[in-house]
């Protein structure tokens, strides 16, 4: 993997990006070549309609991004990347058209942009069958070798089966387990040189996945095959980098100490992220105050009761602060204290449940980022009697408050709602690797990444 301002981006994900940001440039450039000839107009100099063609290109990649487009089942599905592709164009192209409507003559033409539409989706899809085909041999995966067979061990050969998994597992070498679970592991004592072990498979990455460290670590092992040119990583953050997610099961103080992350440039990050947040939230409440003002209107004609419903939640560093959205339940529904939502939840009223379908009810929390007690991007607020409970039974809860409680984040992009504690401690797992890893570049891709879980909801309630 690559990492882009602390977070991993696998080599395959990379490579795709690049070769589609190159077929749109061509894809854009044939449709203004074709556009000109059909109305007999001069095409000119490349580097003139750059800016043009380059610009409808960078704004067709991020739509891509926003609608995952480069998630795991890009290269395992044509029909999950052609449907994704086909709206990810289809948003790019309706907005550039909208802004070429605003601003004619000085910005993009419609029917370049029709052409270019249609070039992108057939040069997309052919970028995908023929690197899919590619990195269906498994081409672009990193060769690791696993030091150790015990239950950690099986996790990452386990990991490594997942098709969208981006290393395979070449070899296990077993350190004195005495019940090993890695059955194809090679006991350390049958080879007599480890560097020339490495070094035939052709591992370009070694993961210390040891049960008992003390006293166990291959220390004059590692330190050659380190010398070898051969990448050493330890289990947590080798589990951190593939899964984008700080795992509970394995976490220790120490790890959360010496391992990078939570690095003193995130002063100079807040700030960009408090600038960001008073910016959008200010331009967002100008936009959205008629919507909110019309479902508010809704709410209170459907169902008796405030048309706004303001709750106390845990913020930054453990402070209280007063939530507010629209009213999606009815005013008793909390009348024996905070619950979970549940699955067709009977406290959801009739326009309750459109507006959590449609996340509007989330609207008004932009007040709240503009007031600094949220921001956009972070760990979602819980209720005092929830994290109680959730800090007495799961290790590390209150590290997630180290961070501004915000609308989206880490954990609502990659994992569905959850109500229960084994859901909680899943979403605790991305909620600390943003706490550890966030930059501007982790919450930009977050907020693209929150446009495809409102098109394709995963699990809202």
């Amino acid at each position: 993997m690559v990492r882009l301002f602390k977070h991993y981006v696998p080599h395959a994900v990379l490579l795709l990006g690049l070769i589609d940001l190159v077929l749109l440039l061509v894809a854009n450039n044939l449709a203004w070549t074709m556009r000109a000839n059909q109305i007999g107009m001069d095409q000119g100099l490349l580097i003139d309609r750059m800016p043009t063609i380059g610009g409808i290109a960078v704004v067709t990649l991020t739509a891509m991004i926003a609608v995952g487009v480069f998630g795991p089942e890009a290269l395992r599905s044509m029909r999950f990347a052609g449907a994704r592709l086909l709206v990810a164009v289809s948003l790019a192209v309706l907005g550039l058209a909208f802004l070429d409507f605003l601003l004619p003559g000085h910005t993009y033409w419609r029917s370049i942009l029709l052409y270019a539409m249609g070039f992108s989706i057939v040069f997309l899809m052919l970028n995908r069958l023929v690197v899919g085909g590619i990195l269906g041999n498994s081409a672009f995966r990193r060769r690791v070798l696993v030091l150790g067979a015990g239950a950690r061990a099986k996790r990452i050969v386990d990991l490594a089966e997942r098709p969208e998994s981006g290393f395979a597992v070449v070899g296990a070498v077993s350190m004195g387990a005495a019940n090993p679970a890695v059955e194809q592991a090679i006991p350390r004592a049958a080879i007599e040189d480890l560097q020339r072990h490495v070094a035939n498979l052709g591992a370009s990455e070694v993961v210390l996945a040891l049960e008992e460290r003390r006293n166990a670590l291959p220390l004059k092992d590692l330190l050659r095959i380190k010398t070898l040119g051969v990448h050493v990583n330890d289990f947590s953050s080798f589990l951190e980098r593939e899964t984008g997610r700080v795992d509970l099961d394995t976490l220790n103080p120490s790890w959360l100490i010496f391992s990078d992350g939570f690095s003193s440039s995130r002063m100079l990050s807040s700030a960009v992220k408090r600038v960001f947040d008073i910016t959008v939230s200010l331009l967002l409440l100008a936009l959205t105050l008629p919507v909110i003002a019309l479902f508010a209107a809704a709410v209170k004609l459907d169902s008796p009761g405030p048309a706004f419903f303001r709750q106390t939640r845990i913020g930054l560093y453990g402070q209280p602060f007063t939530l507010i959205k629209l009213r999606s339940m009815r005013t008793d529904a909390e009348k024996d204290g905070a619950q979970w939502a549940q699955k067709a939840d009977p406290r959801v009223t009739r326009v309750g449940r459109i507006i959590r379908k449609l996340r509007i009810d989330e609207l008004p929390q932009i007040w709240c980022v503009l007031k600094g007690e949220m921001s956009f991007v972070g760990p979602r607020p819980e209720v005092p009697q929830f994290v109680e409970d959730l800090e007495s039974q799961l290790p590390y809860y209150a590290e997630r408050h180290m961070v501004k409680p915000g609308i989206t984040g880490w954990a609502q992009i990659n994992y569905p709602y959850g109500a229960s504690i084994a859901d909680s401690r899943h979403k605790l797992e991305y909620d600390l690797y943003y706490a550890k890893n966030y930059t501007p570049f982790l919450d930009l891709l977050i907020l693209l990444q929150t446009l495809r879980v409102i098109l394709w909801p995963e699990g809202a309630r």
